[in-house]
């Protein structure tokens, strides 16, 4: 059957506006031509001005074009769910398909909707914590080939995006837009739980109140995988958190590739983590960062100290490469390895064992283009930090330079008494004002340096 085209403003009011909200609730007109997928060939919904609207369901072989960013949806007060989800949420099945959203803006007015609502057995499985789950933005569970490009999420309760048991996910030129950010609430960006395959991100990003990106396979079941994943292009707009990778069960995550990530972040960047303690450290494959230039600013949390990086539980190869950390406002460090996330200083994981009764394990890290530039502010910074075990290191072309009349502090690599390393080959380093460029060697088993220069 043929696809049917429906302008909305055929079927709807569309006196609203997509930042000041207002006008006649639209969510019945519209939802009546989106049923129509069910039993028509599909729709293509055309919104040619803004709608007031409380939730409105998908069904597969839809489209939602806005003509401009003007075009779109303004969330009704106390609607408490998502703007737009699927119909028929399923975690086993891929139910519904062909879904993409074209332009506009999505508002959910934050500030006039729960920050969570109860839990039914219905939605249990989809975005809970214990008796509660998120009142997120968009939302999909169980569907297949979904797009979503040049569309701006605007004052997201929770979580901006939230998906889970999906399969050829594409997100290009997605901005998110957070004018009423809060404190602590929750307001993520993107948030991709397993089973999933074949997810791409380009050319997106904006302002989040927490982090901008949370791949975790297995965070609702502690089974299932998200594989095949990249992301290409990100930029933060004064973001809590940048990127969090949590498995913290059986669930792999594997064949991830994060590239270009840049702009400024408050407290944390990078979370490659089991995040809950369990009886496993999760199970991460083969993970690959490359270019990541983010300024930061001043922290916004306080139940830990700010990083950069923080990877700890069983990984089977993580390289991070060409990362960028110039003049440091603090002396967070770049790289925290082997250190659980509830634990934030060597003394309190010393000797850590998992209940399963096994240490978690980096089993290849390697670290290629690490460039430092240092002011005064940055004082005592040790850079990277080994808390765990490390099976091989590689550490590869390192500039590590501090300013003119800064007092020499702080070491590039410091492998704590609590950290092991079996071997480790560092070369091609060039460093100025750092103590040493090795601290803790007896923690090593076997070191090899070449063109190493300290001055």
């Amino acid at each position: 059957m043929p696809i049917s085209t429906v302008y909305a403003s055929s079927v709807a009011v569309l006196d609203s506006h997509v930042y000041r909200g207002g006008g006649t609730d639209d969510t019945l007109a519209l939802q009546t031509v989106l049923d129509r997928a069910k039993t028509e060939g599909g729709i293509h919904l055309i919104m040619d001005g803004a709608a007031l609207v409380s939730h409105l369901e998908v069904y597969s072989n839809t489209t939602i074009e806005c003509l401009n960013a003007d075009c779109g949806f303004f969330q009704k007060e106390n609607s408490n769910c998502a703007i737009v989800t699927n119909a028929n949420w399923n975690i086993a099945e891929r139910t519904v398909k062909n879904i993409t959203l074209l332009g506009g803006t999505y508002n959910q007015n934050c500030a006039h909707q729960a920050h969570d609502v109860p839990v039914t057995e219905e939605t249990r499985p989809f975005n809970s914590y214990g008796n509660i789950r998120g009142v997120v933005a968009l939302e999909f569970y169980g569907v297949e080939n979904v797009l979503l490009r040049d569309v701006i999420i605007v004052d997201f309760r929770t979580y901006a995006f939230m998906t889970a048991n999906f399969l050829h996910m594409t997100l290009e030129r997605v901005r998110l837009e957070l004018p009423g950010r809060m404190q602590a609430q929750n307001q993520d960006g993107f948030h991709f739980w397993g089973p999933g395959q074949f997810l791409t991100i380009r050319d997106c990003g904006g302002r989040v109140g927490d982090d901008i990106m949370n791949i975790g396979p297995d965070e609702g079941d502690g089974v299932s995988s998200i594989t095949d994943v990249l992301v290409d292009g990100l930029f933060l707009d004064d973001a809590d958190q940048s990127i969090r990778i949590l498995s913290r069960g059986t669930g792999l995550v594997d064949r991830v590739t994060i590239r270009n990530v840049q702009g400024t972040y408050r407290s944390f960047g990078f979370y490659i983590d089991a995040w809950y303690p369990g009886n496993t450290a999760g199970n991460f494959g083969d993970i690959f960062i490359e270019n990541v230039n983010l300024t930061h600013t001043a922290p916004n949390y306080d139940y830990r100290p700010p990083m950069l990086f923080s990877v700890g539980g069983d990984i089977r190869c993580l390289t991070l490469k060409n990362i960028r950390h110039e003049y440091p406002i603090d002396n967070r460090a770049i790289g925290e390895f082997g250190l659980p996330f509830y634990s934030t200083t060597p003394n309190t994981i010393a000797g850590y064992i998992y209940p399963s009764g096994k240490k978690p394990i980096i089993q290849n890290l390697i670290i290629d283009g690490i460039t430092v530039l240092e002011n005064e502010q940055s004082k005592d910074m040790e850079q990277l930090r080994v808390f765990g075990d490390v099976g091989n290191l590689v550490l590869k072309n390192v500039l590590s330079v501090k300013d003119k009349g800064v007092a020499r502090s702080g070491n590039i690599l410091k492998v704590y008494p609590c950290g092991h390393i079996n071997n480790a080959i560092v070369s091609d380093v060039f460093s100025v004002g750092a103590a040493k460029v090795i601290d803790g060697e007896e923690n090593v088993d076997q070191l090899i340096q070449s063109n190493v220069i300290s001055q």
